[in-house]
């Protein structure tokens, strides 16, 4: 399969397109960072597992879609608020059966997406790996989980049984889900209790759970989520969210959220797409989202803070 993946020089997209690399498929990593481009071009792409062992996968990677010519498969991994730009940027990749599968935090990337390419191209997915970029072309998978991807209607299709199957073959622990819609709403709401936290705290992730202060914080931010879940028919199941959370923060010892990366590289955060999904989602349904309000002003501060500080380049 030939498979282009946006974001490809970041964590995520680098792991990703890095183990489909290595299992045979046909990859190029697509990125803005010419720096990036340059270092997994000369060295490869370069990622420490979790044991501390360390690999160079060889691997094509461009900042020039146009260069590439159409593929069978995009995968996109950008920052929500790069999405637009990227998905315009990729329109060189995209033949007449090319599906693009966005595996992005947060909720409302998709919609972004299929503004600009129609719906029927799209499929969705959520992935529970993580990791650390460590410098140009090279990473840390330091979270190893599940990826769970779907067709928007939840029905099956050729081409998400070829990128399940193309996904496994790379040793990605994935699976097609008829309700990923569902889904990406439990990975949702890991992500509105875990990243605004630590991003403000400075806490690693295992942290989280050893302050009873930040537990009711936590509480009552997934709370929120299951309330403005319920009438958009979304089913999550508040109490076996809240055990899923604890036990996976429990796992991740030492583990840095992608927004405490972000707040700590004074990037741009995803708060927008995260607890501000939770906040737009309220709204449309006369739902107080009070907890979810404060994190998305909070982190807003803090981030229009050092960006405002960040010298022009």
């Amino acid at each position: 399969m030939k498979i282009a993946v946006l974001g490809g020089g970041g964590t995520m997209g680098g792991m990703f397109g890095g183990y489909l690399a290595r299992a045979g498929e046909e990859v190029v990593l697509i990125d803005v960072s010419n720096e990036a481009v340059e270092a997994i071009n000369g060295r490869g792409l370069v990622v420490e597992a979790k044991d501390g062992s360390v690999a160079s996968i060889p691997i094509k990677a461009s900042s020039d879609p146009s260069s590439i010519g159409p593929v069978d498969l995009i995968i996109n991994f950008v920052k929500c608020y790069s999405t637009e730009a990227a998905i315009r940027s990729a329109q060189p990749l995209i033949g007449e059966n090319t599906a693009i599968l966005t595996l992005q935090n947060g909720w409302g990337n998709a919609d972004r997406i299929a503004a600009i390419v129609g719906k029927a191209r799209v499929m969705v997915g959520l992935t529970y790996n993580s990791g650390t970029l460590l410098a140009p072309g090279r990473i840390k998978h330091s979270g190893i989980g599940m990826t769970v991807v779907g067709e928007l209607d939840g029905s099956a299709s050729p081409r998400l049984e070829s990128a399940v199957a193309a996904l496994r073959r790379a040793g990605i622990d994935t699976t097609a889900s008829p309700r990923i819609v569902d889904e990406i709403w439990k990975k949702l709401a890991l992500n509105v209790c875990t990243l605004p936290t630590a991003a403000l705290l400075r806490f690693p992730a295992h942290e989280l759970i050893q302050h009873q202060e930040m537990l009711d914080l936590m509480r009552g931010l997934l709370a929120e989520v299951a309330a403005v879940a319920r009438p958009q028919g979304i089913n999550l199941d508040e109490a076996e969210r809240w055990a899923a959370i604890v036990a996976l923060l429990e796992k991740a010892v030492g583990a840095r959220a992608s927004m405490l990366q972000d707040v700590e590289a004074g990037r741009r955060t995803e708060i927008d797409v995260v607890n501000g999904a939770i906040v737009d989602a309220g709204r449309r349904h006369s739902v107080p989202t009070p907890l979810n309000d404060a994190m998305v002003w909070l982190i807003k501060s803090l981030q229009s803070k050092y960006l405002a500080a960040k010298p022009e380049r």
